[in-house]
């Protein structure tokens, strides 16, 4: 009897352990690199494609379809004769704004109207307005171009000098150019071309378009006449 009291102990049920199995270097490379993707690698690997008509027309129904009716958002609708060829990604600004307006010189030489410009170039800040003026020298000539964007500028300033001299070119960012609208101290009618910086990238491989608060600014000033004009024919959209 002893020898079984003694022997109970090995009866006595252990703990058991299940070993889980190792996961491999490669399902742990996997499965880091899931975790760590963003939308910049994917940009980074996906080939550019160049903006279309057909793209600022979707990001148009898709930013006035909250609060616009079926009827209001067709009378948004721009007709295909306002825009103008697109760039295909080959060109220079000069070779891309001689090629949509080969009438250039002619054009300048007949604008006289003060607190106006011919042509409107919008980009997302105001770096990049003056990457776009130097890299424009060759299409400019003897144009007079001006800055219209906030940093370092009052925005009195600029409508002050819109009212003194006439400008030809006008580079800048969509917030200050509404605000010269809103203050009087520029007017779109005389306005003939619009041309967005559209396929540029930042260093987050952002588009203008991509960037919230662009993006509402730039179709709040749509509406603040540029779309009329659009429709009656007589201002063109490019996008560079």
């Amino acid at each position: 009897m002893a020898s079984w009291a003694g022997d109970t102990a090995w009866w006595e049920p252990k703990e058991c352990f299940l070993i889980q199995p190792k996961e491999t270097k490669e399902g742990a490379t996997k499965t880091r690199r899931r975790r760590k993707k963003k939308i910049t690698d994917v940009l980074a690997k996906s080939e550019p494609k160049p903006g279309t008509p057909e793209d600022l027309q979707k990001l148009m129904k898709d930013y006035y379809s909250t609060n616009r009716s079926v009827i209001e958002l067709e009378e948004l609708n721009l007709p295909d004769s306002c825009f103008l060829k697109a760039n295909d990604l080959t060109h220079s600004l000069s070779s891309y704004l001689k090629e949509i307006c080969p009438k250039w010189v002619k054009l300048r030489k007949n604008h006289n109207e003060k607190k106006s410009v011919l042509m409107l170039i919008i980009c997302s800040s105001a770096v990049r307005a003056l990457e776009l003026i130097r890299s424009m020298t060759a299409f400019r000539g003897d144009s007079k171009v001006m800055k219209l964007f906030a940093k370092h500028i009052k925005v009195q300033e600029q409508v002050k000098l819109l009212e003194k001299r006439v400008v030809h070119l006008g580079v800048g960012t969509p917030g200050r150019i509404k605000e010269l609208i809103k203050q009087g101290g520029l007017n779109l009618n005389p306005l003939k071309f619009l041309v967005f910086d559209w396929n540029w990238r930042d260093q987050k491989l952002r588009r203008m378009m991509d960037i919230p608060e662009i993006r509402k600014e730039v179709f709040e000033l749509l509406e603040m006449g540029v779309l009329s004009l659009c429709k009656s024919e007589s201002l063109k959209l490019g996008l560079f």
